[in-house]
C-alpha cells in the first residue's frame, strides 16, 4: 500500500512538472507597473517588463491554494483558456488607502510581480479584493513573450552567497536576505548578520523543523552610505533601496516604495520571499504579503522584529495586537472574515482554526482562563480592541515575544512551506 502511495504522489509531481515545461521556461517574467488612486479609487499603468534570469519557486504547485492578500493576479494561457498561474498578494499602497491622508490626496506607489517566463502569449488578470471580501478585476494585461520590448539587462548584479544551503530552487523555500544602508566596507558584517539572522530564523518554531528545506541566500548590494532615512529626525541616507522609517508617520515603520531597486537586487539569486536587512541599531520594520519583509540588523530586539515581520510576508499573518499606534482607520470590515489566517470577526468562524479549537472552549474566550486554553478566540488583535479575534492570549504577532508563534500561526506557517517546497 505504502509503495503504492508513493507512486501516485510520483505521477502527480511528474505530471505537474510537465505543466510547467509546457508553459514556461525556468526563468522570470517581472511585470512593474504604477498604482495610484486615493482611499476610494485605484489606478494601473504598466511601467515595464523584465526577463530575469532566475525562477526561484514551485514547478508543481503553480496556482496557489490561499486565499490570502489584498490583491491577487492571474496568469491565463491564451491559446487555451487555461489558468496557468496565481498568486496572492499585498501592497504598502493598500495600506495606506486606509489612512487619514487618502481620503485628502491622490498618491502613485511603484508595485510589481514575477511569475515563470511563460513561453506562449498570456493574460495577466490584477484583483482587488473589495471591502465586502469579494475579488474585482482592475486591469488586464496582455503578454507575449517574444516582444523586444521585454527588458533583458541587469540593472544590478551583484555577487551572492549561501547563508543555508538546503537544495534544488524548486524543492525549497528560498529566501533572500538583501541589504540596505551597508557600504562596500561593511560587506563583511553583513554577513555576519545574514548569518546570525538565518539562525534566529531557523531556530524558531515551526521553521526549526525545515532546515534542511529552506534555501537562504545573501546579494553583495552596497550602498553608498550606512543605515536609513529618518525623515522625523531630518536624517538622509543615500542607500540603494532608498528606505525610511516614519511611514504613514509612525516612527518605528520602516519601509521601501522602491520596489524597483528591491527587485532589481534580490534577481540576483532565484528566491521565493524578500527579506531587506537594513544596518540600523533602531528598533523597527515592516512586513507585506509576497512583498517583503524589512527589518533592522543591530536593535536588542532583532530577533523578534524579524520573524514577526516574516510572518506578516511569508505566512499572511496578522497583527494580534491592538494597543500600539497605527495610522490606519477602520483596517477591517467586521461584517465579513478578515483573510489573515489568525484572526477572525467570528462571522464564520468555521473557515478559520475553530477545527483547532478544543471541545468545551468558551468563544469568546475570557482571558482570565488564559492558562487553561492554549487555543480560543480571545477578543483584541487587528487593532482593534473590539469585534476581532486572536487564537491565543500571546503570540510572536501580538507582543514582542521571540520564538512564540500561537498552534494556529505555527500551522499556517507549516502550510506555506509545504506548499513552496513540495
Amino acid at each position: 500500500m505504502k509503495n503504492l502511495l508513493f507512486l501516485f504522489i510520483w505521477l502527480i509531481s511528474l505530471n505537474a512538472s510537465a505543466q510547467f515545461e509546457k508553459y514556461f521556461y525556468n526563468k522570470t517574467l517581472r511585470i512593474d507597473y504604477m498604482h495610484a488612486g486615493t482611499a476610494d479609487t485605484d489606478v494601473y499603468a504598466l511601467d515595464e517588463l523584465i526577463d530575469e534570469p532566475f525562477w526561484g519557486g514551485s514547478k508543481t504547485n503553480l496556482i496557489c491554494p490561499f486565499n490570502y492578500g489584498n490583491y491577487k493576479f492571474t496568469v491565463t494561457d491564451v491559446a487555451s483558456g487555461e489558468l496557468i498561474y496565481s498568486k496572492g498578494y499585498s501592497s504598502l499602497f493598500a495600506e495606506w488607502q486606509t489612512t487619514a491622508e487618502a481620503r485628502e490626496t491622490t498618491r502613485s506607489y511603484p508595485e510589481n510581480v514575477v511569475m515563470p517566463y511563460p513561453k506562449k502569449p498570456v493574460t495577466v488578470d490584477f484583483f482587488k479584493r473589495k471591502r465586502d471580501g469579494e475579488w474585482e478585476n482592475q486591469f488586464t494585461l496582455k503578454v507575449d513573450p517574444k516582444s523586444y520590448f521585454i527588458k533583458k539587462e541587469r540593472r544590478h548584479e551583484f555577487p551572492h552567497f549561501m547563508v543555508n544551503d538546503a537544495g534544488k530552487p524548486e524543492e525549497c523555500l528560498d529566501i533572500v536576505f538583501v541589504p540596505e544602508g551597508y557600504t562596500l566596507a561593511e560587506m563583511d558584517k553583513f554577513k555576519a548578520d545574514c548569518a546570525r539572522l538565518a539562525d534566529f530564523l531557523l531556530n524558531c518554531k515551526p521553521f526549526d523543523e525545515y532546515k534542511g528545506k529552506i534555501n537562504i541566500y545573501g546579494v553583495e548590494a552596497p550602498s553608498a552610505e550606512s543605515g536609513a532615512d529618518i525623515p522625523g529626525k531630518d536624517i538622509w541616507k543615500k542607500t540603494i533601496l532608498n528606505s525610511n522609517f516614519y511611514t504613514f508617520d509612525i516612527e518605528r515603520y520602516l519601509t521601501t516604495t522602491d520596489m524597483k531597486s528591491v527587485r532589481d537586487v534580490a534577481a540576483n539569486v532565484p528566491y521565493d520571499q524578500i527579506c531587506v536587512i537594513a544596518n540600523s541599531q533602531i528598533y523597527g520594520g515592516g512586513g507585506i504579503y509576497n512583498h517583503y519583509a524589512l527589518f533592522t540588523s543591530d536593535n536588542p530586539f532583532a530577533n523578534y522584529v524579524f520573524v514577526h515581520e516574516f510572518g506578516h510576508s511569508f505566512a499572511g499573518l496578522g497583527d494580534e495586537y491592538y494597543n500600539s499606534e497605527v495610522a490606519y482607520e477602520d483596517f477591517y470590515n467586521l461584517s465579513i472574515e478578515p483573510w489573515e489566517p489568525n484572526i477572525t470577526t467570528l462571522v464564520n468562524f468555521e473557515t478559520k482554526w475553530k477545527d483547532m479549537v478544543p471541545e468545551g472552549t468558551p468563544i469568546p474566550t475570557p482571558e482570565k482562563d488564559k492558562d487553561k486554553y492554549a487555543v480560543g478566540a480571545y477578543e483584541g488583535g487587528g487593532y482593534m480592541t473590539k469585534g476581532i479575534f486572536r487564537p491565543a492570549y500571546d503570540c510572536t504577532m501580538k507582543s514582542l515575544s521571540y520564538n512564540n508563534f500561537c498552534p494556529v500561526c505555527q500551522k499556517a506557517i507549516r502550510e506555506k512551506i509545504e506548499f513552496y517546497t513540495r
